[in-house]
């Protein structure tokens, strides 16, 4: 056979060299070649398809977020001033480059006001009277949801493999989780039925401890759970269908082909343990005990953005949770197998940070779900998307009032006055008759 093939290939030899046939097509016509057939798993491996909705989302979450850092610096200062000479100075640790910051401010008038000092005579800037009504707003709403922060703060140690998480990391991510500057002696101290502060030497490191023995069966039920609950009883579906399955909503333009269709039916079908479950005790070194991992790091990132205020955070602070709730090391990959679950968008600060949106819970750019919390902080992005032209209105007609109140006072003193005299000019005639 080889002497063959060694032959029929110098047949198609030339006496130049010019055509010379790879072995692989003679090889072809020998040798029966079977088409591998398509796979019925979820690719490793999907193109990456954008929603402008959330999109848009973070664009205007990208200048709040700046005016955020000048809000901060604003109120550290005395008096809650800073000399607009003074402000390129302060504003360069924030990321502001010369002449930057100014600018930046004048672009959002109902935010921030600059004005001249009636003594100094020089220019000054602070936060306008909008702004510190938002700041108020959700001060007041973020102490007033502090039971459910420590309800979400238990849920989350509970989701942990050994009951404790790093102090640090929890810090970071405590404006997603809905937790105040100073949780650490207004949440963690404060309940020491749930929480304990653990020192480790070792590590130079501080860990939030669950202190309960037995977790609590109300708390260890899912988001999806309830989801699939409240599907089941409403819609009437099928309940062999739904007990695993997840709700997917595939971004606009994304391609479901055949297969893929009947990848996903598979996938949703697959059994998993809970994000609260403890796994220590399972041999995982099978495919099927795989595949119920890999399916329970879905519930646990579905289960950690249920817990968040906003219903969504950063990839870089759930990686932070990685180890602790054993998550895939490939995060990003690994979201982007499930765009029907999550959405990944890398708006927002110039594609150096990604933020995951649980996309069930938008609906045309808002939360289904709102709470008193979520609707104080979309009160700064009103702000924001306020024009320049709206705030001179408004300072036209503050103006407008404020003339108007002193022409009423005036016309009132004048009044008095008036009344007064003929008062006194008729008790004058009285007297002298």
């Amino acid at each position: 056979m080889i002497i063959f093939l060694a032959k029929a290939t110098n047949f198609f030899k030339s006496k130049r060299g010019i055509f010379t046939p790879p072995l692989k097509f003679v090889l072809y016509g020998l040798v029966s070649i079977r088409p591998m057939s398509k796979s019925t798993s979820i690719p490793k491996k999907l193109q990456r398809v954008r929603d402008h909705g959330f999109d848009n989302y973070m664009e205007i979450e990208k200048k709040t977020r700046k005016i955020l850092k000048f809000q901060s610096l604003i109120l550290s200062q005395r008096n809650e001033t800073i000399p607009v000479s003074r402000l390129d100075f302060l504003a360069r640790p924030l990321g502001f480059k010369q002449d930057e910051a100014g600018a930046f401010m004048l672009k959002f008038p109902h935010v921030f006001e600059i004005y001249e000092h009636p003594v100094q005579r020089i220019l000054y800037c602070r936060l306008a009277r909008k702004a510190h009504l938002q700041i108020e707003r959700e001060r007041q709403a973020l102490y007033a949801q502090i039971p459910g922060a420590v309800t979400r703060l238990r849920k989350l140690l509970m989701m942990s493999n050994n009951g404790r998480l790093r102090l640090e990391h929890v810090r970071i991510a405590r404006r997603e989780f809905g937790l105040p500057d100073d949780f650490e002696h207004s949440v963690i101290l404060k309940y020491p039925q749930y929480f304990r502060l653990v020192d480790a030497k070792e590590t130079r490191n501080k860990y939030i401890e669950y202190v309960e023995s037995e977790k609590d069966p109300s708390l260890t039920v899912c988001a999806i759970e309830k989801l699939r609950e409240r599907e089941y009883r409403e819609k009437g579906a099928d309940a062999e269908d739904i007990r695993f399955s997840f709700i997917v909503n595939f971004p606009p333009g994304f391609k479901i082909g055949k297969y893929y269709r009947i990848a996903v039916w598979k996938w949703q079908r697959v059994p998993y343990w809970s994000p609260y479950e403890d796994v220590s005790g399972y041999d995982l070194r099978s495919i099927e005990a795989q595949k119920r991992m890999e399916k329970r790091a879905v519930a646990t990132i579905h289960e950690l953005l249920n817990l968040t205020v906003e219903k969504k955070i950063t990839l870089e602070r759930i990686a932070h949770f990685r180890m602790a709730m054993n998550l895939p090391k490939k995060l990003k990959d690994f979201l982007l197998q499930h765009q029907g679950v999550f959405y990944i968008s890398t708006r927002g600060n110039y594609g150096k940070m990604h933020t995951v949106f649980l996309r069930e819970a938008y609906r045309r750019g808002e939360l289904v779900e709102p709470n008193d919390l979520y609707f104080a902080r979309r009160k700064l992005a009103e702000l924001v998307l306020l024009s320049s032209r709206t705030a001179k209105v408004d300072k036209e007609l503050v103006n407008f009032e404020r003339e108007r109140e002193n022409d009423e006072m005036r016309c009132r003193r004048r009044d008095c006055v008036d009344d007064d005299g003929c008062q006194d000019f008729g008790g004058e005639k009285k007297n002298s008759a």
